[in-house]
């Protein structure tokens, strides 16, 4: 089903929300939707589509898994998308904790995510996060204490750092 960013990022949130928590990271390139469609016409038979498409619908197309090996920002950094993407989506969970600087210290040696978890005021949660060329950015938040549809935060400036970071993946200047 083709959508725009917000009903990209809300849909794609509501994919992972299906599937459980404690799953990996995926990306996803955002394509226009009558794009895909002109140059692959049996796609529209999967998405359900049958008459000509809104020319902002956007269709998530998941891409393969980032290297295990590698931090995200590194991932990210070596990423670049042909122009046909419009942009790029991003599905993730994290920890994360609440405190003072003193207290996110985990100790020396220690495992960090079996230290935060332990932490007080500690929680998982699940990013959606999606930019377009045009500069359009849009991210979902779902906490896994609050784990119902009805409670799952969403808006342009969630997770600036991220979307930042999924913007430079689009940036197709080389200076």
């Amino acid at each position: 089903m083709p959508f725009n960013i917000r009903e990209v990022v809300l849909d794609l949130e509501r994919h992972a929300s299906q599937q459980g928590w404690d799953q990996p990271l995926r990306v996803y390139a955002l394509v226009p939707t009558a794009d895909l469609l002109a140059r692959e016409p049996g796609v529209a038979a999967m998405l359900g589509v049958s008459a000509p498409v809104d020319p902002d619908d956007l269709t998530p197309i998941e891409q393969e898994p980032l290297p295990d090996d590698l931090p995200l920002e590194d991932a990210l950094g070596r990423m670049a998308w042909p122009d046909a993407v419009a942009g790029c989506a991003l599905v993730m969970e994290r920890l994360v904790v609440q405190g003072s600087d003193e207290t996110l210290e985990p100790p020396r040696g220690a495992d960090s995510g079996a230290w935060a978890k332990d932490q007080p005021g500690s929680e998982e949660i699940r990013m959606v996060a999606a930019v377009l060329r045009d500069g359009a950015r849009h991210s979902a938040l779902r906490m896994r204490a609050h784990d119902s549809e009805d409670q799952v935060l969403n808006g342009a400036d969630m997770v600036p750092a991220l979307t930042s970071a999924l913007a430079l993946t689009l940036d197709t200047d080389d200076d």
